[in-house]
């Protein structure tokens, strides 16, 4: 099995042990799969390696562990952006990633660097018309939450009742619920 493949291979192997609750097992596979994905030099599976494995520390509470990876995942996505043009889904990419940093950086208390990466990838989400409703919301939903923490309650009232809409359209319930409270 050539390098690719086996990159693509153990990323849908830890993707189904993410969602049976096995972050150890996702963890190792991610793992190997960032060093294939070093050794081949090929772009797009170090990206997902890198986003990949800062999802599993994230979701380990491992900001600290995750925020070099998605910075690097970040330089990666912006570099693909920029070689691939106007192409529409490498720039969400490029949002998804820079809101993941984001969130990354809120969560450790650092709104200050949070909220660029918020304003970037909205801005990309909203000028995309490929951009998904959810993923848009998703970008909001963060976003509102450090206006409400940093007392910009005005910005944060707009963003929460966008967030809602959003959430309505696609039928996220647990998103109207949370955005309407």
């Amino acid at each position: 099995m050539n390098s690719n493949a086996e990159v693509k291979q153990l990323i849908a192997r830890a993707d189904v042990a993410r969602r049976e609750n096995r972050p150890t097992d996702a963890h190792a596979d991610l793992t190997r799969a960032l060093a294939l994905s070093r050794e081949s030099c090929d772009k797009n599976d170090l990206l997902q390696s890198l986003k990949k494995l800062g999802q599993i520390e994230s979701d380990r509470n491992r900001g600290d562990l995750a925020l070099p990876m998605y910075e690097e995942a970040v330089a990666i996505a912006r570099e693909l952006a920029r070689g691939d043009g106007q192409d529409a889904s490498t720039a969400l990419v490029l949002a998804h990633t820079v809101r993941h940093l984001g969130d990354i950086h809120l969560d450790a208390g650092r709104p200050q660097l949070a909220e660029p990466c918020y304003i970037e990838a909205l801005e990309i989400y909203r000028s995309n018309p490929e951009s998904d409703t959810l993923d848009l919301a998703n970008a909001i939903r963060p976003f509102a939450i450090l206006k409400d923490e940093s007392g910009n309650l005005d910005e944060a009232k707009k963003l929460w009742t966008e967030a809602r809409d959003l959430y309505a359209a696609v039928n996220v319930e647990a998103g109207v619920e949370e955005c309407s409270r």
